[in-house]
């Protein structure tokens, strides 16, 4: 097991019995004390952030990872079934793991999967995508004050607010990280 010197950002390591992704990491050595490495990371079941610190001769597990891209491709109740385009293999993701990530998969659309020990454990989007607007009210004529929107329903059932000018049957893009409208596609 490499020493807690040795840990960089982007690994992900075993804390507490769980996997958390490492997001930065410092060495530090204040005044007379002892070295230390301070670690940013991120719980990967729960999604929580927290500071550790290691003494930098601590030993941490680092788990293998392994990530795919993979492209989406239907949803049934409570699994979305995604196809690996170099296998062609199906694999199954619950829900849970997907959150709401759900909001912005659309078909053939690709992810990146993050494997721990050959089980699924994040998935990471692109940082915008591209959606149809499947539902949108007109806007009112004369209602021409600056950067007023509306809302509009898009083809995964998200609702977004959006200009005026934006009709039913526009392909639009979105962020990912948000849900913000970043204009016509």
């Amino acid at each position: 097991m490499p020493a807690a010197n040795d840990i960089r950002k982007g690994q992900v390591i075993k804390f507490n019995g769980e996997a958390h992704l490492v997001m930065e990491t410092q060495h530090r050595t204040p005044g007379n004390l002892r070295a230390f490495v301070q670690i940013k990371m991120r719980n990967l079941k729960y999604g929580k952030a927290l500071d550790q610190r290691f003494a930098s001769t601590d030993t941490i597990e680092v788990l293998p990872t392994e990530k795919k891209t993979l492209e989406f491709s239907y949803a049934d109740r409570d699994a979305f079934a995604f196809i690996d385009p170099e296998t062609y293999e199906q694999i199954e993701l619950s829900a849970v793991l997907i959150g709401d990530a759900k909001n912005y998969l659309t078909t053939n659309g690709k992810v990146d999967v993050l494997f721990v020990d050959e089980k699924p454990l994040t998935i990471e989007l692109p940082s915008t995508v591209t959606l149809k607007v499947t539902e949108s009210s007109d806007g009112i004529k004369g209602d021409t004050a600056s950067n007023v929107q509306k809302p509009a329903t898009l083809e995964t059932g998200l609702v977004i607010q959006v200009p005026l000018f934006i009709k039913e049957g526009e392909v639009i893009r979105v962020n990912t990280t948000d849900g913000s409208y970043l204009g016509r596609a």
